[in-house]
């Protein structure tokens, strides 16, 4: 297999009115022929981000902005994601990515200096783009911590250090004498 598919770095600035540092970052594989629209669900899969219904677009130091032109009728230069594919991209470019525009969770992509090979880095030749590297705390796209916290708590109720509300499938969960 030749080299023909592209390593693009992504790195969270920041969403949800906060900057992040350090930054989480991951490393994608995707091939020229996947479409931008299958990079963001790519990177949103990434980030764990599990409610999608909200806008997202890139925009390309060129002044070009690629997302679903359904959504904003109004916007120029605004090219179709679902159709446009990553062939556009060069080695060593950047471009952002944003999530959500409420929270405008913000992405900085840059494109790997060489081409890859998805054998090598992925054992596998995916047929949409695929994280296969990554680093740093995922934070909830709406700041929840536990199930049940509405983003607003400032102490979870819990959770018990001593993993007692646990059922004791493991040694070390769930009550035990002298505890």
């Amino acid at each position: 297999m030749s080299r023909s598919w592209l390593s693009i770095r992504v790195d969270l600035i920041g969403g949800g009115g906060q900057d992040l540092w350090p930054r989480p970052g991951r490393i994608l594989a995707a091939a020229r022929s996947h479409t931008f629209a299958q990079l963001a669900t790519a990177i949103d899969d990434a980030f764990a981000r599990w409610d999608r219904a909200h806008l997202h677009q890139f925009d390309l130091t060129s002044g070009v902005h690629i997302g679903r032109p359904d959504w904003d009728d109004e916007a120029e230069n605004l090219l179709d994601g679902r159709r446009t594919t990553l062939a556009r991209l060069k080695n060593d470019e950047q471009f952002v990515y944003e999530f959500d525009f409420g929270d405008s969770w913000t992405h900085l992509c840059t494109v790997g200096p060489t081409r890859i090979d998805p054998i090598e880095q992925l054992g596998i030749l995916p047929d949409q783009p695929l994280p296969y590297w990554g680093w740093g705390d995922i934070p909830d796209q709406y700041g929840r911590r536990w199930d049940g916290d509405d983003g607003e708590e400032l102490r979870r109720p819990g959770p018990d250090p001593e993993l007692i509300d646990l059922p004791p499938l493991r040694p070390e969960w769930g009550p035990r004498p002298g505890r």
